[in-house]
């Protein structure tokens, strides 16, 4: 039985994850795991998204699986641990690319975009407290970009509206880089860069998470013929609701080349 790499979300955000796993590793067989039943979890309580993600593990079959990415930062703040413990297979995290934004920024501020939940998640505080980076960052919650990707909606006046209207009060001047902490923001580098100074950098943890994946694993030296499947909350579909997304990522070049 060949075996997949499960990339996990709420919805189609990790499709960015996925998308820049397939470029470093285009040999694997993947099953993008979309919990669009349950989707969003950042409105949800950390108790909630616990017990649905816990529950959908439950319905993989761990003989199939060669490893999993959580391609969802606000999912791995609340159950990576557990599931590591839960599976016998590697789990593969993801957090807001909050040190390699510092190595970027230097002493300039850094904004944090994330769901709600990821902002409150003791998680991110810590990591926040290690790095001795709470004078720097600028949380601000962003919810709103998380329904306009589920709905394929990456650049309208609406959309530069809302974005415009959270950075009005910040001289971007002062700001150096831009942590993109949901993997549904990753869809909007082009319209953020529209709006942003070339001084600042968009950040974010895809190829972080590749890289990662990659150490953990024995990358295959054959292909396969159903390279990419997909399962919506527990039901198997045709992979082309993945598609448009990963079309989207190409052409607008979301995620950069880099060999991990």
């Amino acid at each position: 039985m060949s075996k997949s790499i499960y990339v996990f979300d709420s919805g189609v955000g990790g499709l960015t994850v996925l998308h820049q796993a397939i470029k470093v590793l285009p040999l694997e067989r993947y099953t993008y795991y979309a919990d669009i039943k349950n989707s969003p979890y950042g409105n949800k309580s950390s108790e909630q998204v616990k017990k649905i993600i816990l529950d959908a593990f439950e319905e993989i079959d761990p003989k199939g699986v060669k490893a999993c990415v959580i391609a969802c930062n606000t999912a791995t703040s609340i159950v990576v641990d557990e599931l590591r413990i839960k599976c016998d297979y590697p789990i593969i995290g993801m957090e807001p690319a909050v040190k390699p934004a510092l190595a970027i920024a230097g002493k300039k501020k850094i904004i944090l975009l994330a769901t709600e939940l990821t902002l409150k998640e003791q998680k991110l505080k810590r990591l926040i407290s290690i790095l001795n980076a709470e004078e720097q960052i600028i949380p601000i919650p962003a919810p709103e970009l998380v329904q306009a990707a589920e709905n394929s909606t990456f650049h309208t006046n609406q959309l530069k509206t809302i974005l415009e209207s959270k950075f009005d009060r910040l001289n971007l001047k002062e700001v150096g880089a831009i942590v993109l902490g949901c993997t549904h923001f990753v869809y909007f580098k082009p319209l953020l860069r529209s709006l942003l100074p070339d001084t600042v950098e968009l950040v974010d943890g895809n190829i972080g998470t590749i890289k990662r994946l990659k150490s953990l694993i024995i990358p295959t030296e054959q292909s396969y013929e159903d390279s990419l499947n997909c399962n919506l909350s527990g039901t198997i579909v045709n992979t082309e609701f993945l598609l448009p997304y990963l079309s989207y990522c190409d052409n607008h070049q979301i995620n950069a080349y880099e060999k991990a």
